[in-house]
């Protein structure tokens, strides 16, 4: 017999739009795509809403959207606060 579970935490990249999270880890070898996160204000605990998926990421964090790549998409874990889809 299956019991129910839920997925709280994940790569940012699986969110959909609408879906918000709060950043627990920022997982890359790659120095520049690192400083790149901390200078747009994703640390762990920054709250994170996906706006748009395809055909870019854009992210909301403080009230201020950004556009990322795919490969800096990656490198954000996040625990999921809510799945509320616009």
């Amino acid at each position: 017999m299956f019991t129910s579970f839920s997925v709280t935490g994940c790569s940012l990249e699986l969110l959909r739009a609408g879906e918000r999270g709060i950043v627990i880890l920022c997982k890359t070898q790659d120095k520049t795509i690192l400083k790149k996160l901390i200078l747009i204000g994703i640390i762990e605990g920054a709250n994170i809403t996906i706006k748009q998926h395809s055909p870019s990421f854009i992210l909301n964090i403080d009230n201020r959207d950004f556009v990322l790549d795919l490969e800096s998409v990656q490198a954000i874990y996040v625990r999921i606060i809510d799945n509320y889809i616009s």
